[in-house]
């Protein structure tokens, strides 16, 4: 069993985020905790999971999960271990702002038994923090991955963003050099992208800001992989590399289409061909558990073609790739020889040139051609 736990409190609203969030000064940790704790409950009870299966990953997410005192994630831990085993050396996870991170907060965590932090460092040039709505500054980062070392943390990822407007004046090889400096185990690296009802967005919308053209956010993308590889990282998925052995097993629980729990506002849970999600709004999710109503807002079981779509799309994500039977011949031939894709031992994996084209050579296979594929990925 993989469990996600939506923690939506962050402290202020970043200029790109669409996630669902809950800007608070004061966190209610004792609402969310006793909400998630219903929630579960309820949880396990549904025939999908109602069995002994144990507890392979947790992760906190966010939102801003390092906001919640230390001692509603204790709880919340050991309830969940109580109610389902959890395996030996099981990855648990807290996502964390830099600035969240102290030598007390980061003992609490790890005496809670989180294993590994997700930092949200970003990016290392003052101004693009600035402009991004970021609470913390360039020197912070390198004090929380400190900070967390000498608590003990051996397993630390940062999040960086490419793909800044151009305006900021952001040396992209410098954030990756920086980052490099602080030796985490694993990166994830995401293109910044503009959703319409943000402050991005309405900034954009009004020709205040400018995003960066698609073969700068390219280039970026290429010159990360080439320094990750450099580094001694290996890129296994689109916007993660890791050194070996420290690969996101949470994530790749996605990636591999596993059962998952979602837990929290907004949350999404997924088991087989079944797919349902949360109330997306704090306060609602709140109401509803209070009430001890459902928080479940949508589901839908997606039928063949949506999982054959699902697991091309998701396959193909990651170094490992897909059985060659779910593209057709001539277009792997097609791929190949553009240098988007390597085909070895029965199976295409794309290159980052493909990769930089994902949805469109995924959206080109046609459906007919890939019936195959559900049989040889089991």
């Amino acid at each position: 069993m993989h469990l996600y736990i939506h923690v939506p409190f962050c402290a202020r609203r970043c200029s790109y985020c669409d996630f669902a969030i809950a800007v608070r000064r004061e966190v209610p940790t004792q609402a969310f905790v006793s909400a998630i704790a219903k929630e579960w409950a309820g949880r396990l009870s549904e025939p999908e999971w109602n069995d002994s299966a144990g507890l392979d990953t947790v992760y906190f997410g966010g939102g801003t999960p390092s906001r919640l005192f230390a001692a509603g994630i204790a709880e919340l831990l050991t309830r969940f271990s109580a109610d389902r085993p959890v395996a030996p050396g099981a990855e648990i996870t807290l996502e964390a702002n830099p600035e969240d991170v102290s030598p007390a907060a980061a003992d609490a965590w790890r005496a809670a038994g989180v294993n590994r932090v997700s930092l949200g460092a970003q990016s290392f040039s003052p101004p693009a923090l600035e402009w991004m709505h970021r609470t913390h500054d360039a020197a912070r980062i390198g004090r929380a991955v400190r900070t967390l070392r000498a608590a003990g943390f051996e397993n630390i990822s940062l999040d960086l963003i490419y793909g800044v407007p151009a305006h900021l004046d952001r040396d992209w090889a410098r954030d990756l050099e920086q980052a490099f400096a602080l030796m985490p185990e694993h990166l994830s690296l995401y293109a910044l992208t503009v959703e319409p009802h943000t402050a991005l967005g309405k900034w954009t919308a009004r020709g205040e800001a400018i995003p960066a053209p698609d073969d700068r956010a390219a280039q970026e993308f290429l010159l990360a992989h080439e320094r990750l590889s450099g580094a001694g990282y290996e890129h296994y998925e689109v916007s993660n590399a890791a050194r070996p052995g420290r690969r996101a097993r949470h994530n790749a629980a996605y990636w591999r289409r596993a059962p998952f729990i979602g837990l929290g506002p907004s949350a999404h849970s997924g088991s087989g061909n079944r797919r349902a999600w949360n109330a997306r709004e704090w306060e609602a999710y709140r109401r509803l558990m209070e009430s001890g109503v459902s928080p479940r807002s949508g589901e839908e079981l997606l039928d063949e073609r949506a999982v054959r779509l699902e697991e091309l799309y998701l396959g193909l994500r990651t170094d490992s790739g897909v059985p060659a039977a779910a593209v057709p011949e001539s277009m792997r031939r097609t791929w190949v020889k553009a240098g988007w894709a390597i085909e070895a031992a029965g199976r295409v994996r794309l290159t980052p040139d493909g990769w930089l084209r994902l949805d469109a050579l995924v959206a080109s296979v046609p459906e007919r051609e890939s019936t195959d594929f559900a049989e040889d990925a089991d």
